[in-house]
């Protein structure tokens, strides 16, 4: 697989995926469904809130490797994302919540994957 990259800011790389595999989970603990509209919808918001730019091929493969990430690789890495847990994953301001256990798990397995 081809690795995405931004037009800039390449080291934003990490938190972007982190931050759409939070989505997915979250997502799919509050709807038990993979909500693919989800998260590229979320995935075009983050990149316009943070001034970002990236093909919209390599969006699409982004979105794919954090719906992977968040289907196969975080329980094994200690992650069970629940109803009762999204809120935790994300600040007032709907971005990630660094100083929780479950974002700082997540981000590993995110820079593991790039």
């Amino acid at each position: 697989m081809i690795e995405p990259e931004f037009t800039e800011l390449d080291s934003a790389r990490p938190d972007f995926l982190c931050y759409l595999v939070a989505i997915a989970a979250a997502s799919y603990a509050l709807t038990y469904d993979w909500r693919v509209d989800h998260v590229v919808a979320c995935c075009r918001h983050w990149l316009v809130r943070n001034r970002l730019k990236m093909h919209w091929l390599e969006r699409v493969r982004f979105c794919q490797l954090a719906l992977k990430i968040a289907r196969e690789d975080l329980l094994d890495a200690g992650v069970a994302v629940r109803l009762s847990s999204v809120n935790a994953l994300f600040t007032n301001e709907l971005e990630l919540n660094g100083s929780s256990t479950m974002v700082q798990r997540m981000m590993v397995l995110c820079h593991e994957a790039l």
